[in-house]
């Protein structure tokens, strides 16, 4: 099958284009909040646990904190991203134009995990200069930071594609996966909970995503490296049937 590449370099230079515009809004606004939370969290919390795992408690939340702010940034641009056509009926001319369904996703999904990926390795710079800072696995650090990004800008997509109102497309960002980020071991690591929490965590998704990151910055991981690897790849994989379900059936996309 041969791809359309200048309908996939038009969409997401469109969507690249969109981020230019709203530069306070898609880059500096979330690089200002995660700094707070470096200087909040390493200051209060950070004076009274000088290390976790023997690592200075600054450095060991950078991962969560990049995490979080790459799944709420994926979520919300994807979703964005495909809703707005549908808000204003353009998505009807782009369903009707020689595109395929797999070049409009590959374009919106490629674009949202652009911007999300450049946004991580920015507040990663900005926070080498306000903590202690170093990275064992560089290779892997990308290489979550990237699957990371495309499985919840997939997540986003559909989100976008099930949302019929805008504060929808902030429902579950908001109501799901910041707190699932926030009890996923991103400013803890799981070992420090009772051992019935810690089984609990486990069936927090996010738990193997900021393990899986972490472990590639500090050598540390509260579950195998492995098994994170192998729970994105699922949760990619999951992504993508469903997005093959919405094109085949029409869903929300042929009313």
């Amino acid at each position: 099958m041969t791809m359309n590449v200048y309908a996939i370099r038009a969409i997401y230079k469109f969507e690249m284009s969109r981020t230019r515009r709203t530069l306070m809004q898609s880059v500096i606004s979330p690089v200002i909040a995660t700094s707070l939370y470096f200087v909040v969290f390493g200051a209060a919390i950070g004076s009274r646990i000088a290390e976790v795992e023997g690592i200075s408690y600054g450095a060991f939340i950078v991962p969560g904190l990049i995490m979080l702010s790459l799944l709420t940034q994926s979520v919300s641009n994807a979703s964005f991203g495909i809703y707005f056509p549908r808000f204003t009926g353009t998505i009807y001319e782009l369903l009707s134009a020689p595109v395929s369904y797999m070049e409009i996703v590959v374009s919106y999904v490629g674009a949202a995990a652009t911007k999300s990926v450049v946004l991580g390795l920015i507040i990663l710079a900005t926070a080498a200069f306000i903590v202690p800072l170093r990275i064992e696995h560089p290779v892997w650090m990308m290489l979550f930071l990237v699957l990371t990004s495309v499985t919840f800008s997939l997540l986003g997509f559909i989100i976008g594609i099930w949302a019929d109102g805008f504060e929808k497309l902030q429902l579950i960002p908001l109501l799901v996966i910041t707190p699932l980020t926030f009890l996923g071991g991103s400013f803890y690591s799981i070992d420090m909970l009772p051992p019935f929490w810690q089984t609990v965590s486990l069936f927090n998704p996010v738990v193997y995503l900021v393990s899986g990151f972490r472990w590639s910055f500090h050598g540390v991981a509260d579950v195998s490296v492995g098994v994170s690897l192998a729970m994105t790849g699922v949760f990619l994989a999951v992504s993508l049937a469903v997005v093959a379900w919405i094109f085949k059936t029409g869903y929300r996309l042929k009313a």
